[in-house]
């Protein structure tokens, strides 16, 4: 059985849309309650978690509904650590977990977060937080066009007009949202020295750079590489077992928005980006199939995208052939 630390209280939080399930692993033994996802809710949980001080607590990377508690405590000065969630499914299996409810998994990233003591987390500048809030309603907007485009489709003569009407509505706002991404990065220098930065990479116009900026968030917290092709889950998850070598794939374990955002770049950067476009001929050369070699387009043209951002200079083919 794990022993806590005398020191510092680990503190499992299960967050769901209008409320999360906190436990705190004190001496052996489960503290628990329920707060609501809501302002005053983390008022009671801070007052909550004063007993147990000095407290770490551990929760999810369950996008918007936990960034909101998890700058909430911060900025209280309570060290916070926001884990893919990945790690804590992989984490419960291994206990051989078979109970599945809020209270137990609180419980269980409570046990995660004392043995495996993850690194703390600190909130993205409000620009970045800002940029991401454009860049997901735009995600959604697309995606609301698109289910009306295709109820249009073999629809009755009744509801065209309708259909019409809401996809003329969507098309304003999609324009609305794109406009005010542009101005925000108009607005912020940083950002937009990092977008022109990224637009000198062929293959990467200003919506999917975006997405890029918004999921990569500060990328100086990447040390290589390799670390921001596993954060969009670009990386090979190699399967082999004694003489068994099962296919290579995608681990897919990350930031599915920038996959997404990826592909369609990826096949252009194929045709136009000169670096790109010699990596998927060497590829085709030795037999690799067509989604293997767009896969693998798609992590290096992410990894032309941080080599930009971490040194601050324009894309150069030849510097990037010298790399």
């Amino acid at each position: 059985m794990l022993t806590p630390s005398p020191t510092v209280a680990p503190i499992g939080v299960d967050i769901a849309k209008a409320k999360f399930d906190a436990a705190a692993w004190i001496d052996g033994k489960y503290k628990t309650k329920v707060f609501s996802n809501t302002l005053a809710g983390f008022e009671t949980f801070r007052t909550w978690l004063r007993p147990f001080a000095p407290a770490h607590v551990c929760l999810e990377a369950t996008g918007r509904y936990g960034e909101a508690l998890a700058t909430f405590l911060v900025a209280q000065g309570i060290t916070v650590s926001v884990v893919n969630p990945a790690q804590i499914h992989a984490f419960g299996k291994a206990e051989l977990s078979r109970t599945k409810t809020d209270k137990s998994d609180a419980k269980s990233i409570a046990r995660f977060c004392h043995l495996h003591q993850p690194p703390g987390w600190q909130p993205l500048p409000p620009a970045v937080r800002q940029l991401q809030a454009l860049v997901r309603r735009l995600d959604e907007l697309m995606a609301m066009r698109q289910m009306e485009h295709n109820r249009q489709d073999g629809a009755d003569a009744t509801v065209q007009a309708s259909l019409t009407h809401v996809l003329a509505l969507l098309d304003a706002e999609i324009e609305q949202t794109r406009a005010a991404i542009h101005a925000h990065f108009e607005q912020h220098p940083d950002l937009r020295a990092q977008r022109d930065l990224l637009d000198t990479i062929p293959g990467l116009g200003e919506t999917t750079i975006a997405v890029l900026l918004a999921g990569l968030g500060d990328i100086h917290r990447f040390d290589n590489a390799k670390q921001v092709a596993a954060f969009a889950g670009l990386s090979p998850a190699e399967r082999q077992s004694g003489k068994y070598k099962g296919q290579t794939r995608l681990s897919k374990t990350g930031d599915a928005s920038l996959r997404k955002a990826l592909y369609f770049p990826a096949i252009v950067a194929g045709q136009h980006n000169p670096i790109v476009r010699a990596f998927c001929e060497r590829l085709k050369a030795k037999g690799k199939a067509g989604k293997v070699i767009v896969c693998a387009a798609m992590r290096k043209l992410l990894t032309l995208a941080y080599g930009v951002l971490k040194s601050g200079c324009p894309f150069d083919p030849k510097l990037a052939l010298a790399n």
